[in-house]
């Protein structure tokens, strides 16, 4: 009987680091790293140009990655998602994909306050000039009112990071 990977992913306030500390842990853990962002850039590019765009190709491609990431989970490899946990429902999902298979996952929190958040979305525009447009406090706080802070409720293997 195959060892199953595990499963790694994220929940945090925009700007918490959640693809730093993705990637740190795909290193860490030799483990496979998939980021929505470049799977989104790679199928659908320049078609993404507003939250509603986003939220329409990310359930697009949901149900194929689902399949391709239980396969990697099957053969024993580790994954790292950096997706969006950051809802309920966005948890729910990246937890069924374990779940379904008997995997173990992780669901690393970053619980970091708004001001440290902002600092580091400032840091991220200073070097990436062409993210100014979207990493700005407007756009945090929209999108910090859909987060949900995960509970136990939730049956999440949670590892809280708060600096």
């Amino acid at each position: 009987m195959n060892t199953l990977g595990t499963l790694y992913f994220f929940t945090g306030k925009m700007g918490a680091g959640k693809s730093t500390k993705s990637k740190e842990i795909a290193q860490r853990k030799n483990a496979v790293l998939l980021s929505e962002d470049e799977w989104l850039a790679a199928l659908y590019p320049h078609q993404i140009k507003n939250f509603d765009d986003y939220l329409n190709y990310s359930q697009i491609i949901k149900p194929i990655l689902k399949m391709h990431i239980q396969s990697i989970l099957q053969v024993g490899s580790n994954v790292v998602m950096n997706f969006p946990g950051n809802t309920r429902k966005q948890r729910a999902w990246l937890l069924s994909i374990a779940n379904e298979i008997h995997a173990n996952h992780q669901l690393i929190y970053l619980n970091l306050a708004d001001e440290q958040c902002l600092k580091q979305l400032k840091k991220r525009a200073d070097k990436e000039p062409d993210r100014n447009t979207f990493d700005t406090k407007e756009t945090f706080d929209y999108v910090s009112s859909f987060f949900e802070a995960p509970d136990n409720t939730e049956k999440l293997n949670i590892i809280e990071i708060t600096s």
